[in-house]
């Protein structure tokens, strides 16, 4: 099942995708997405639904995030092999978690806003999951069932904030419009291996980045199992979990954002977003 939230911003409406591929409505059923509609019980009642008895979304209507009301947006960071070796970073141990703020997630073809005083604006394609129920101390043989569904998420970065102004990265992570989530939420029974999926990101129309989550240091399952070590994640928590390599800071020379560029990426089976980057405010 492919969740979507469609309509203007701060009013979207809850929906699903059929098999010929448009949107229906689910405001006759749920209020909305949320941590609480993502359940398994809520899921396996969406499930049993006939697609076709529910009206269709108006055409060319704005997607939103699928998810909303998160509480937490964790990431993981040098989660593939290939992209520490591109920013000449040490394989770490343990996962790096950090955090970007839940309230910098927007649609997946809203466009990112410029932060003020940017000097190095770059892209991450990467893989989010929604956690559907609350999860603490989780065997990471179990993890994969605490997981309501995948999205692509673009960790837009701002290099210069994260490594070069003290601190922690969050500082490069959190600014308005750098987390970039859907199109949809795929529930996991719609994947069949989530560690052998490619990924992609084009630049205004050259490619910048191909991967395969394969190439994750660190599982996806691993990582919520992790995770749930140090913190507790509550239903519709947003867990996003690197980015494979091809990053404009590890170009040579490097190569960031400027106004007008166009990121357009995508997973297998998860969907692609695009973004135009503007003027900030």
């Amino acid at each position: 099942m492919k969740l979507v939230r469609f309509g203007k911003a701060g009013n979207e409406r809850p929906g699903l995708v059929d098999g010929d591929g448009k949107i229906r409505d689910l405001s006759g059923h749920i209020s909305d997405v949320t941590g609480e509609t993502v359940a398994p019980a809520s899921l396996d009642k969406l499930r049993a639904l006939d697609p076709a008895s529910l009206p269709q979304a108006p055409a060319g209507a704005r997607l939103g995030a699928p998810i909303a009301g998160s509480r937490n947006f964790i990431a993981v960071g040098l989660n593939y092999a290939d992209h520490a070796k591109e920013t000449g970073a040490a394989i770490p141990e343990e996962p790096i978690l950090f955090n970007k703020l839940a309230n910098c997630i927007v649609g997946p073809n809203d466009d990112v806003i410029m932060p003020r005083g940017s000097k190095k604006l770059d892209w991450e394609t990467e893989i989010a999951f929604v956690v559907g129920q609350r999860a603490q101390y989780v065997d990471e043989k179990d993890a994969l069932g605490y997981i309501a569904g995948y999205a692509v998420c673009n960790d837009v970065s701002e290099r210069h904030f994260q490594a070069e102004r003290g601190g922690q990265w969050m500082k490069g992570k959190c600014f308005e419009t750098s987390g970039p989530l859907g199109p949809w939420l795929v529930t996991p029974d719609e994947i069949d291996d989530v560690q052998d999926l490619d990924m992609y990101l084009d630049v205004n129309g050259t490619r910048m980045q191909t991967g395969n989550t394969k190439t994750m240091i660190f599982s996806i399952a691993h990582c919520l199992h992790y995770i749930s070590q140090f913190m507790v994640l509550e239903a519709g928590d947003v867990v996003t979990t690197g980015t494979p390599p091809g990053v404009g800071l590890g170009m040579n020379p490097p190569v960031f954002l400027k106004v007008g560029d166009v990121m357009t990426l995508g997973i297998a089976g998860l969907g692609e977003q695009s973004q135009k980057v503007v003027e900030p405010r």
